[in-house]
């Protein structure tokens, strides 16, 4: 399913009710859970991330398939090899393909009993799920901090506890923090020491739990707002809680012309001139998932940038960094990439005929292109459009809402 997206005429003015945050969702989900508790989690999410991960804590099969969730992958890791009983735990080709051996690693020295059924390193695992007995571990904050949140929510019913050392840059460090604010939450205390996280032995409690609006989905209607003429969004029970790090964006798209009102419902967020910048910078290593969503922004305004801390990039749903090269070489903009970074000079080459958005299975690449359309007068076409539904499943009905006009073709 293939889509082509055309800017509504006139003044973007739209309010929209936001999915349950998924980040939330679904560590709230390995968290009620962990604490036995009779009571089900208010507000989740509805993407497929989390749709994977109720699924899986529901199954009684001895074979759970999360599809492409990679949060569900890492986080059930853990949490299933310190359950009783032998699972197999498998996903998509992509999956298949996402480096998992750093957790396993240290899964298996905190006791763990895992296997892999086939490639060293990669899914899918043979977990035999029995108490972990923990211990003192290190591991390297800078390739995903989903390992991190997984071993940490395991660890208060481990034998020993967890004394886990973060070696190099802490990657996306505001989901650790979110993690353990959850845990406390839940009656679970984290102790930070240096390099070190510290969770001694304890027992999670049952708490009742409402999941808020996501700001990764928020992103974008900032982006729509920062690239439309004049733009009114009411984004509905967003809030500013400090959990969700992606609330970063609020400065960032201040400078690229939206103002963030906190209302008594939710946010509004205004348009007006964007401040002159000549090249405009920022490491994305706490907040890698809105780099495409800037990343877009930026050229369809023409301000230079260059974007850094986006090692994470190469092992998301794709190589997001290829990804971006890719099809922003096809509409003429020559951008260059490293191990961890983006940058575009603000030149602009002769454009592919008629070029189609490639998604890559990737949600973010979809639904970052999309509101280029408000500088496009002939649109922006984005393929496989059924990509959003692993985050924000409703992303088509409220641009149409906004009065996007959307054709398949």
């Amino acid at each position: 399913m293939d889509f082509l997206i055309k800017a509504p005429e006139g003044k973007l003015r739209t309010t929209v009710n936001l999915p349950a945050s998924k980040s939330i969702s679904n560590r709230v989900l390995i968290l009620n859970m962990l604490s036995d508790s009779p009571q089900e989690v208010s507000n989740l999410s509805d993407c497929d991330d989390t749709v994977a991960m109720l699924g899986a804590l529901r199954s009684e099969s001895s074979v759970i398939d999360v599809g492409a969730a990679g949060t569900a992958m890492r986080f059930l890791t853990a949490y299933l090899a310190g359950k009783e009983g032998v699972r197999t735990l498998t996903g998509s080709e992509r999956m298949k393909n996402r480096p998992i051996g750093l957790l396993v690693d240290a899964l298996r020295a905190l006791g763990a009993d895992i296997e892999y059924l086939e490639k060293e390193g990669f899914p899918p695992l043979r977990i035999n799920g029995h108490r972990l007995r923990g211990g003192e571990i290190s591991i390297d904050g800078g390739v995903s901090s989903q390992y991190i949140s997984a071993l940490l929510m395991a660890a208060p019913l481990m034998t020993e506890g967890l004394k886990l050392h973060i070696v190099n840059r802490l990657s996306s460090r505001p989901y650790i923090s979110q993690t353990i604010k959850l845990m406390q939450k839940f009656g679970v205390e984290v102790d930070e020491c240096g390099d070190a996280f510290i969770v001694a032995p304890q027992q999670y409690k049952p708490v009742p739990y409402t999941v808020e609006p996501d700001w990764s989905a928020a992103s974008y209607w900032y982006e729509a707002a920062a690239l439309a003429d004049e733009a009114e969004v009411d984004i509905v029970d967003l809030s500013v809680s400090g959990l969700q790090g992606d609330e970063a964006i609020i400065p960032l798209f201040a400078h690229l012309g939206v103002d963030t009102l906190v209302m008594p419902n939710g946010v509004l967020l205004q348009r007006r001139l964007p401040e002159r910048m000549t090249v405009f910078k920022h490491d994305f290593t706490d907040m890698p998932d809105m780099a495409q969503t800037l990343t877009v922004t930026c050229a369809a305004i023409g301000m230079p940038f260059v974007f850094s801390g986006l090692q994470s990039l190469k092992i998301k749903e794709t190589d997001r960094l290829t990804a971006l090269v890719n099809e922003f070489r096809k509409f003429g903009y020559p951008m260059r990439d490293s191990a961890d970074s983006l940058e575009w000079d603000g030149r602009q080459t002769r454009i592919s005929a008629s070029p189609i958005v490639e998604t890559y299975k990737d949600h973010r690449m979809a639904m970052s292109f999309v509101p280029w359309a408000l500088r496009r007068s002939e649109g922006v076409m984005i393929a496989d459009a059924g990509v959003v539904s692993k985050s924000y499943p409703r992303f088509w009905d409220d641009l149409r809402a906004a009065g996007f006009i959307i054709t398949e073709i």
